[in-house]
């Protein structure tokens, strides 16, 4: 099985990490041939976000272009895959090689769950964890349970990280409530997304968190910058961390 890797730009530029972790996770299985295209760049996410189609359409191409081939891909990122899953639609209506990909790009969580069928993982990971469900992965690619859908659900990254022995699990009480990052709308609306950032970190503290994860690095990033400039003792570290076992 041919697998290339899709880095997002803040896990490049900012939580090495979290890149390395993931391939840590994938190089466990002998059936995956991993392989990371060094021609790639951003999927076109933040451009697409403020409206600037004209700059987004030649990422996408690139990205098409760069990963065809490959029998899947996947990256540690649920808003990046959700992009190039969903909204790169309007770029390659109709068109055969997208048409293909799109079924193939995962995120992490949902590539272990749904495609190598993990049953088990071996690194403990002894804290109290919460997790905040990134708006792109839980409404989108419905890797989590969602308040407002009535039916049965299941949280694909809660079924993962029960997996992980010695974790202990905290509900907060708003548990699929944005942290109010969303891109550029943190820097459009600064004074709502802190509060909202406020309001999320204090939940899963209320609910006895000592670390706090996610799917996606750019939550984890608005949610770290506001735990440090209020002091509180709360860990933030990608799900990919803790799979792996990097994160101690």
């Amino acid at each position: 099985m041919r697998v290339g890797l899709f880095i997002p730009c803040y896990i490049d530029q900012f939580y090495p990490q979290v890149g390395m972790a993931t391939v840590q996770i994938l190089e466990r299985f002998s059936e995956i041939s991993l392989e990371y295209p060094q021609q790639q760049t951003c999927c076109g996410q933040p451009m697409a976000n403020t409206g600037c189609v004209d700059d987004t359409r030649p990422l996408a191409q690139r990205f098409v272009d760069i990963f065809a081939d490959y029998d899947h891909v996947v990256s540690p990122s649920g808003s990046c895959v959700s992009m190039v899953r969903h909204h790169y639609e309007s770029f390659f209506h109709g068109d055969a090689a997208y048409g293909l990909l799109k079924h193939r790009v995962w995120e992490l969580c949902e590539f272990l769950t749904d495609v190598m069928k993990v049953q088990s993982l071996a690194n403990p990971f002894p804290y109290r964890v919460g997790l905040h469900k990134s708006c792109h992965g839980l409404r989108e690619l419905r890797l989590d349970v969602c308040s407002e859908r009535v039916g049965s659900q299941v949280s694909k990254v809660r079924r993962l990280l029960e997996m992980v022995p010695q974790i202990q699990l905290v509900e907060p009480t708003r548990g699929d409530e944005c942290c109010g990052f969303g891109g550029t709308f943190a820097v459009a609306e600064e004074g709502v997304s802190v509060m909202m950032g406020r309001d999320r970190i204090q939940d899963h503290l209320d609910a006895g968190a000592q670390v706090l994860t996610s799917t996606d690095s750019s939550c984890l990033m608005h949610l770290e910058g506001l735990v440090r400039r209020s002091g509180q003792q709360l860990r933030v570290v990608h799900i990919a961390e803790i799979l792996a076992g990097t994160a101690k």
